[in-house]
């Protein structure tokens, strides 16, 4: 049924001009109507662009337009998210009527390997993000690797939970149709609770899963993890995996663990690393090259650096993408002409990496601005121009902390002519057009920013800030057990003393990774079963405890009536 939904609806885009090289923008939920659409577009010869739901309209606008999408596919739910603009929209249900006219066989292919596959939108260092073109021959070469890495078989079902905005999606959606296996597709949002993923991977029997590391301990903190007996194979990437979770990972859970590496420039991954226990291991390596990719380690001569050596991590072979979409500048500056082979780039990763005496590479940190936060890839200039953007912002400067373990955002301001704004209106005026990844977890005001002898911003200078900034200076004592025990376990986790009932979550600095560590504890403390997304709407321990108090009055009146299901 999918295969003949998505060659009618691939069809019906033929005719509107979708073919090599068009990109079709897609706005949709995850969902089976996802799947659909994703093939149609490839079947059809276009390059999806993933426009996700959960964005700022304005980003999506944005997105839209840069990437001058001829095309539109849009859930009818989702309709009034978007601006009117010059694409022609499909809406999936209010046009299906029309497409279900079309034939059900496969339209003829003319799309060649070095045409364009996707266009996925990354973080941009001046304040706009930029749309990554990604071709046939490099997303290909990606999946036939995994393949014949880890042999999927029609007994596998494959976890797809990935935002489709980012590229760890495509293979979750297309190696299991593929090669034969089951493509179990998560509920919209579930990406974030680990109690529901715990118990999807045992009711679906799911074997292959993927993880950002911050997420995998966050999961292995907080699910279930006796229902994950099916698990064979699990991948985790996006950010550096760190030993502790590895090692706990491998202690507690079946099957085996891979650590990839890889930037959105080079279709997904490069590099491949089975996890093992060492003693004494202080990192785990992000492995060595997959199939058809050629890693360099080099110098600012562009010459190869010795065994043991930091150098800059460079990427050749055919998983480096075409680009970047309407940036030339860019494009050549980020991919550069190959020392090793003539007529072959090179994509400059800004990661400095090191090889091991054993051949594989560690990763040890960034050479820029531009930094990992659970698995999302950031540029600090893109946060400092949307501060900039604020009319009483004179100067601003963004960090990302490692406190304990943490990393989180930190933003620096300087008012324009008076005190910067509170931290609240900063927060609103950024929501308008950064992804909430990308939203600091606290913001200092300081009368000028710090400046090394030369006049550059001294980025070390900058002070730590006090997340109990964010108490509010009206403290409210908790007042009943519940805002208490809650009250505590937000001190815990958000690392604040002295939490009071009205104070706000994101002004703590909370996130959605600490969201789900307050839903574990809190399941430990009253036996209820809260998601990220009750923490991140409730805000503040006085709503939380309200909702915990509901949910704990609804099963006693379950148990009251005789009903033996508990779960809530």
């Amino acid at each position: 049924a999918i295969e003949r939904r998505a060659n009618q609806l691939a069809h019906y885009l033929r005719a509107r001009g979708v073919g090599p090289d068009v990109v079709v923008g897609l706005c949709a939920e995850r969902s089976i109507e996802m799947v659909v659409a994703l093939l149609a577009i490839l079947k059809a010869g276009g390059a999806y662009l993933p426009l996700d739901p959960g964005l700022p309209p304005d980003r999506l606008a944005y997105m839209l337009a840069d990437a001058r999408a001829p095309v539109l596919i849009i859930q009818d739910t989702l309709a009034d998210l978007l601006p009117e603009s010059e694409a022609v929209t499909v809406r999936l249900d209010a046009d299906w009527p029309l497409i279900a006219n079309c034939p059900t066989t496969a339209p003829d292919s003319t799309v060649a390997p070095d045409n364009l596959a996707y266009v996925i939108y990354t973080s941009g260092s001046t304040g706009r993000p930029k749309g990554v073109m990604n071709a046939h021959r490099g997303i290909v070469n990606r999946i036939a690797w995994m393949q014949d890495a880890y042999r999927l078989t029609p007994a596998d079902r494959v976890l797809q939970k990935t935002p489709f905005g980012f590229d760890v999606s495509v293979w979750e959606f297309f190696w299991p149709l593929a090669f034969g296996a089951t493509l179990v597709i998560a509920r919209p949002g579930g990406h974030q609770e680990p109690a529901y993923l715990a118990e999807l991977i045992e009711r679906a029997g799911v074997t292959i899963t993927h993880f950002v590391p911050s997420m995998l301990q966050a999961f292995l903190e907080a699910a279930d993890l006796s229902r994950c007996h099916t698990l064979r194979d699990t991948m985790c990437s996006g950010e550096a995996l760190p030993v502790e979770t590895q090692d706990r990972f491998l202690q507690q859970l079946p099957g085996r663990l891979h650590n990839l590496y890889g930037p959105t420039e080079a279709a997904v991954d490069v590099s491949a690393w089975a996890c093992r226990l060492e003693p004494d291991a202080t990192k785990v390596p992000i492995g060595r090259p997959i199939h058809n990719i050629a890693l360099h380690v080099l110098d600012r001569r562009l010459e190869p650096v010795p065994v043991g050596v930091a150098g800059e991590l460079y990427i050749g072979g055919v998983g480096v993408a075409r680009g970047y979409l309407g940036r030339p500048g860019l494009t050549a500056e980020r991919f550069v002409p190959s020392p090793f082979a003539s007529g072959e780039r090179l994509y400059r990763t800004g990661d400095l990496a090191r090889w091991r005496p054993d051949g594989a590479l560690d990763y040890l940190d960034r050479i820029d601005h531009q930094v990992k936060i659970r698995g999302f890839r950031i540029e600090l200039g893109e946060i400092e121009a949307a501060l900039l953007a604020h009319a009483e912002i004179e100067q601003a400067a963004v960090i990302a902390r490692d406190d304990a373990g943490d990393r989180r955002l930190v933003a620096y301001v300087v008012g324009r002519g008076a005190a910067a704004p509170q931290p609240a209106a900063l927060r609103a005026h950024l929501q308008r057009t950064l992804p909430d990844y990308m939203l600091p977890a606290a913001f200092v005001r300081l009368d000028h920013l710090p400046l090394s002898p030369n006049g550059k911003l001294d980025r070390k200078a900058l002070p730590a800030p006090d997340l109990g900034a964010g108490v509010a200076a009206g403290y409210v004592a908790p007042r009943t057990e519940a805002e208490a025990v809650l009250a505590g376990i937000w001190g815990e986790v958000l690392g604040v003393d002295g939490v009071g009932v009205e104070d706000n979550f994101f002004e703590l600095g909370g996130d959605s990774i600490r969201s789900l560590r307050i839903v574990s504890r809190a399941k430990a403390a009253f036996d209820v079963i809260l998601t990220p997304r009750d923490v991140l709407t409730a805000r503040t321990v006085f709503a939380l405890a309200e909702l915990v108090e509901e949910k704990v009055l609804l099963e006693f009146e379950r148990v009251a009536s005789g009903d033996g299901n508990h779960n809530l």
